[in-house]
Formats: C-alpha cells, sequence, structure tokens
C-alpha cells in the first residue's frame, strides 16, 4: 500500500537540533519498515514553518511496526501526532 508520513513543527516546539534528530529518525523508521521510498520533501529553509513528507510502499505485515515506531517517536519528540495517509490510488491510463 501507499502511505505518506507527514510531521510538522509549526508550533516551534522543538529546537532546530531537535527537529533535525527528529526528521532523521522518522526517515531511520521509514526506511526500515518500507519497502518502496518514492518521495521524500521538506519545508524550504526559510520557511516560516518545518514540516517533512515521505511517500512510501508499506507491506500489511509491516504496518503497525511502522506505526509502532512512529507512535513512540511522536512521544519523544513531544509531538500531538504524527500524520500516517494511506493513499487510494487510482492509475490513469493514456487515451488513444
Amino acid at each position: 500500500m501507499i502511505v505518506y508520513i507527514s510531521i510538522g513543527n509549526s508550533d516551534d516546539k522543538l529546537t532546530q537540533a531537535e527537529w533535525s534528530a527528529f526528521v532523521k529518525d522518522v526517515d531511520a523508521a521509514v526506511k526500515m519498515y518500507s519497502t518502496s521510498q518514492h518521495g521524500k520533501w521538506m519545508s524550504l529553509p526559510n520557511a516560516p514553518w518545518q514540516n517533512a513528507c515521505w511517500c512510501v510502499e508499506v507491506s500489511e505485515g509491516a504496518t503497525l511496526f511502522l506505526k509502532d515506531a512512529l507512535s513512540t517517536l511522536a512521544a519523544a519528540y513531544r509531538q500531538d501526532s504524527i500524520a500516517y495517509a494511506v493513499a487510494d490510488t487510482t492509475f490513469i491510463r493514456p487515451t488513444a
């Protein structure tokens, strides 16, 4: 299944060093439990807030492990939540 995972620091709860470590730790968890990574995006350095998003493929068997790892990281970095969105993928075929 295709999943989008998003984190943010719009409330400035995390220092720059903490944000950097949070992104690194989420990235490691995503790499550990996903089978393929389609993309990773970060806010621009001059944006008024910080956020990051990953688009990955996750097997049914790894879903609970990834969610558990993300829950642990949310607690460790004092986050209210981490967004985990399962995509409903539709392949658009070319017309003749």
